[in-house]
């Protein structure tokens, strides 16, 4: 049995504001619960108290069973290899006891005395205790699902090699097979190619495990959330509402359910008014009949008692989001590419994107979709300066062979997958 139960939570911000404000919500044994809402509205927060990596204001957070996370950076790493990437999302135990493995064996390297190979054998046997034998055995089963390779054959591999799909890939492998019984994912879906996120709804579907995952992706939830949390904004604080469904009826009770709140809200002004006239027509009959008194004080305590319950929920706010995305008319032919070849990715081809034109970019994680859409930002094999990208952002080169070119006027803007704005942090 496993379940997840969220009491009562506040959290604030460091500069004061109100984050999160008496969200309570419980997540049943064996259920899939999607926790949706808008950008910034608390989502991996929320998570991150469950996980226990920050502390909420007030509240409680109780959760039964062994717990695993994926963070949201799971994807972006740039640095280690397979098997670091993999102790990321490992029990602090086996973490802890790998980390001293490593230094034990690189402190044995450095000075083989007895000494040295004293801790290395301790060293070998907290590993074996905190059960990183039999973590390596799940390893090398995760490695051949997720990359074909055995794990002592990728485990020294740069995880730089690897492309995000291809990180959460072998990450999620790992977590669906792994013992614990909580998984807490936050975004899983993102850098997967389309068979990686349908191999991702199978795995939901198909797990008794209880999940609470963040996700963008509708056909994602409805495929495989049996709940939905979702954050709703609030003026003085975020709340959580849990539609007990799945996320293709979330839209319609959601609508229903602020109709519902706007109902309430209207009864609750139209009464407010009636108890206010009803004092102030009850004072002023008051002044010139004693017998009336006591019906006036009746009438102050009610509204009073009234005004101290306070109005129901408001209905939340919906955040209004606009993007610009205008450009400047450009030669007929934006892109031509001649028998261009990603090193090592792809075979040489041609392309030719015509103004006006709106193309996806399709493929297995590693195949070179991002490559290519990074030599099409730094503005083609030999950019010419119009065609130097929008920005600050600095484009690191693509090896290639062939030729790519950009047309006319055309000055490419670019969105990497691993977006990082330090100018927006704080």
């Amino acid at each position: 049995m496993s379940h997840i139960d969220v009491q009562h939570i506040s959290y604030s911000l460091p500069d004061g504001r109100v984050l999160l404000d008496d969200v309570t919500f419980r997540i049943p044994d064996g259920a899939v619960a999607a926790l949706v809402g808008p950008n910034g509205a608390g989502k991996t927060t929320l998570l991150r108290m469950i996980a226990a990596d920050i502390s909420p204001d007030s509240g409680a957070i109780v959760h039964s069973g062994r717990l695993a996370v994926m963070r949201q950076f799971i994807g972006q790493m740039h640095e280690g290899t397979v098997r670091d990437l993999l102790l990321t999302v490992s029990p602090p135990l086996l973490r802890n006891a790998a980390a001293d493995l490593d230094a034990a064996e690189l402190r044995m390297m450095e000075i083989d005395d007895e000494v040295s190979q004293m801790a290395y054998a301790g060293a070998i046997a907290d590993f074996g205790d905190a059960g990183g034998y039999e973590a390596e055995v799940t390893w090398d089963v995760v490695s051949m699902a997720a990359m074909g390779e055995t794990f002592d054959t990728v485990r020294n591999r740069p995880v730089s090699t690897l492309s995000g799909g291809e990180q959460k890939r072998i990450v999620l492998e790992y977590l669906f097979r792994g013992v614990e019984e909580v998984l807490l994912l936050d975004e899983p879906d993102n850098y997967l190619d389309v068979p990686g996120k349908i191999w991702l709804e199978h795995q939901l579907k198909a797990t008794s495990k209880t999940v609470l995952l963040i996700s963008h992706d509708r056909e994602l939830l409805n495929q495989a959330a049996t709940h939905v949390v979702s954050v709703e904004l609030g003026a003085a604080g975020n709340s959580v509402w849990v539609h007990g469904g799945n996320f293709d009826s979330f839209h319609e009770a959601r609508r229903e359910r602020f109709s519902r709140l706007e109902e309430l809200r209207r009864r609750w002004d139209e009464e407010l008014v009636k108890l206010r006239t009803l004092v102030l027509t009850l004072r002023e009959k008051a002044k010139f009949n004693d017998g009336l008194a006591s019906r006036y004080q009746a009438a102050v305590t009610r509204l009073k008692k009234f005004e101290e319950a306070g109005p129901p929920l408001e209905v939340p706010r919906e955040q209004n989001v606009n993007m610009r995305l205008h450009g400047g008319r450009t030669a007929k032919r934006a892109v031509v590419a001649e028998h261009l070849e990603l090193t090592g990715l792809t075979e040489a081809f041609d392309l030719e994107i015509w103004f006006g034109e709106r193309l996806a970019v399709l493929g297995a994680n590693g195949s070179g979709k991002s490559h290519l859409l990074r030599l099409l930002a730094r503005g083609g094999s030999d950019p010419d300066i119009e065609h130097q990208p929008v920005g600050e952002v600095a484009i690191d080169e693509v090896a290639h062979s062939g030729l790519v070119r950009l047309g006319s006027r055309v000055r490419p803007g670019w969105f990497a997958q691993t977006h990082v704005r330090p100018d927006l942090q704080g």
